[in-house]
């Protein structure tokens, strides 16, 4: 099927107009810079959202088919936003992606970036992706353990932690990256990897639980 025919076939055009009235000025949202698919169920649509100057027409899109394994009617993705989101270019949020950013908080995406679908994402603190970053199916990212943990003293030990990832970032499917973890630009994590601390060294391929480096001075591309 033609690509452009089969966007405007998974394309919501109620959740679309609604979407884009809601968080843009009129004049923006006439060129309609956000595209929901059919698929997304919008649960919490408050909070803000920031795009470039030379935003454009489906720059952004949510909840849209990228391969062939996913279940086309029953893969279903969430967006529940009180806080704010920063897009710096061009998006793809897959079908079944799940984004959850609570009050008060930020969550930047660079431009050109990529997630193929069926992951979750949740941040109550900050998240950062830089540019050209893809991530695979079934990841999971978050800077919070949800539920909060305190000694006999009553001090609090386990507050959120923002994650940032570096430009042109590859994550491999079924990871899971934690509250702290930082990984440096042109990387990669191997699938099913598991990360909750700070990575030094750019131009890597890391993998494991817990994550070590395989090797080094490398490049990726599509």
């Amino acid at each position: 099927m033609n690509k452009i025919v089969k966007l405007f076939a998974d394309l919501s055009i109620h959740k679309t107009l609604f979407f884009n009235f809601k968080y843009f000025n009129f004049k923006t949202a006439l060129k309609f810079p956000v595209f929901i698919g059919k698929n997304m169920i919008l649960k919490t649509v408050s909070g803000s959202i920031i795009l470039p100057e030379s935003h454009i027409t489906g720059g952004v899109r949510l909840g849209f088919e990228s391969i062939g394994i996913f279940d086309k009617k029953r893969s279903k993705g969430i967006w529940e936003l009180k806080g704010n989101i920063i897009f710096e270019g061009t998006a793809f949020l897959g079908q079944g992606t799940k984004l959850f950013v609570d009050e008060a908080r930020e969550f930047l995406f660079g431009n050109n970036f990529s997630l193929t679908g069926d992951s979750q994402i949740i941040s109550q603190k900050k998240i950062v992706f830089g540019k050209d970053c893809l991530i695979s199916w079934d990841c999971i990212i978050l800077d919070t353990d949800f539920h909060k943990i305190y000694n006999e003293k009553e001090e609090f030990l386990n507050p959120p932690k923002e994650i940032i990832i570096g430009e042109h970032v590859w994550i491999g499917c079924r990871s899971s990256i934690l509250k702290g973890s930082k990984i440096p630009d042109h990387s990669i994590l191997g699938a099913g990897s598991i990360l909750s601390k700070e990575l030094t060294e750019a131009s890597c391929i890391y993998s494991g639980n817990p994550v070590k480096k395989l090797k080094e001075n490398i490049r990726w591309e599509l």
